[in-house]
């Protein structure tokens, strides 16, 4: 089993999004009106609703604005836990590549992160059979509705060129390109890109697997402890 665990989780009640990257708070416990550090700098209009629940991580670092990370949300279902730590996307990654748990890339071994190459720098080099090489970007995903997780939350030039430049790789036969979508929550049951939300990287996307770059999604099991690497998920583009 691959899990990453939690250090103890305080919870708080969501009051707003001054901007991008924090979040102002209430502390159930003591009524504490306090900020936190966002890790996610994606819209989540659907998640951070107000009132909504939260769990923050106390973060005692001198050189920090705030002394608090938002690390889980509640869903609206109030059942569904969703993790709020962009980053925990690769590192969950990380930890199934080398428990070989992504199954399509069992034969391949992770040589490098944080690889650069073309200008970029790519998440995860991987080498395979026949001395094969990969590049392997991730992207999280916190975005499920009805059953359907979808990405992106919000309009991103950056994936799309990013998409776009492991689409031109494969094709220079240079390297194996592939992208992981890791939902952060354990509702999804399918994988969708949202067209209703960035047309324009949905269409590269579509034209990056029609190219013969992997696409690869898996969901995860998320609760006050820990985040736990789940199955992977069927992708949809009608």
């Amino acid at each position: 089993m691959v899990r990453i665990g939690f250090d103890d989780l305080v919870r708080a009640t969501f009051i707003e999004r001054p901007n991008r990257f924090i979040i102002r708070c209430r502390l159930d416990g003591s009524g504490e009106e306090v900020e936190a550090h966002l890790a996610d700098p994606g819209r989540l209009k659907e998640l951070l609703r107000p009132d909504a629940v939260l769990y923050l991580r106390y973060a005692a670092h001198a050189q920090r604005r705030t002394r608090w990370s938002g690390w889980l949300v509640l869903a609206q279902d109030g059942v569904t836990l969703v993790s709020l730590q962009s980053t925990m996307a690769n590192r969950l990654a990380a930890a199934a590549l080398a428990a070989k748990k992504i199954a399509p890339l069992a034969a391949w071994d992770l040589e490098k992160s944080e690889y650069s190459y073309g200008g970029s720098r790519w998440d995860f080099l991987l080498h395979g059979p026949s001395h094969q090489r990969m590049l392997l970007e991730v992207k999280s995903c916190p975005l499920v509705h009805e059953g359907i997780a979808m990405f992106p939350d919000a309009v991103t030039a950056r994936g799309k060129r990013h998409v776009q430049e492991l689409t031109r790789l494969k094709l220079s036969r240079e390297y194996e390109t592939a992208v992981l979508f890791v939902v952060q929550r354990a509702d999804g049951e399918r994988f969708s890109p949202a067209t209703h939300i960035d047309p324009a990287f949905s269409a590269t996307l579509q034209e990056a697997y029609d190219q013969g770059v992997k696409l690869f999604v898996y969901n995860s099991e998320v609760d006050l402890t820990g985040i736990t690497w789940g199955r992977q998920l069927p992708i949809d583009f009608s």
